[in-house]
C-alpha cells in the first residue's frame, strides 16, 4: 500500500476506538479519526466470533485488497479501523468491497470527483 501504513499496536487501535467516529453497515464497522500525518494508517480487526483462522484470514485478505485497489481515491491524514461482522464470513469479494466503499463514502473519506 503506497500511501498507507498499518496500525499494529493495541494503543493505536484503542485511540481510534475512543476518538474516532463510527459508522456501520451489514458486513463491516468502520472507525476513522484524523491524524497529524500526510498518510493514512489502516487497521483490520476480525474477531474469533466470525470464524476459524482460515475464515478470518480470508476476510482480512479481502479487506486489505479492497482498500489497496481504492487507496488512491481516499483523502489522506486519517487513521482507519475496519471491523468485520459475523455476516462477512459468507460474503464475496464484491460485497466486501462495496461495503468498504459505502463506509468510506459515509465517513467522507473518498475524494470528490
Amino acid at each position: 500500500m503506497e500511501f498507507t501504513q498499518s496500525l499494529k499496536k493495541n494503543y493505536q487501535f484503542r485511540f481510534v476506538y475512543s476518538r474516532g467516529r463510527s459508522i456501520a453497515n451489514r458486513l463491516l464497522v468502520m472507525y476513522a479519526v484524523r491524524n497529524s500525518l500526510s498518510a493514512n494508517r489502516y487497521g483490520i480487526s476480525v474477531s474469533k466470533k466470525v470464524g476459524n483462522s482460515v475464515v478470518r484470514s480470508r476476510i482480512t485478505r479481502l479487506l486489505r485488497e479492497s482498500y489497496r485497489l481504492n487507496e488512491n481515491k481516499l483523502e489522506r491524514g486519517y487513521d482507519i479501523v475496519v471491523i468485520a461482522r459475523a455476516s462477512a464470513k459468507d460474503a464475496a469479494y464484491r460485497e466486501i468491497e462495496s461495503a468498504l466503499l459505502h463506509l468510506l463514502k459515509k465517513q467522507r473519506l473518498l475524494k470528490e470527483g
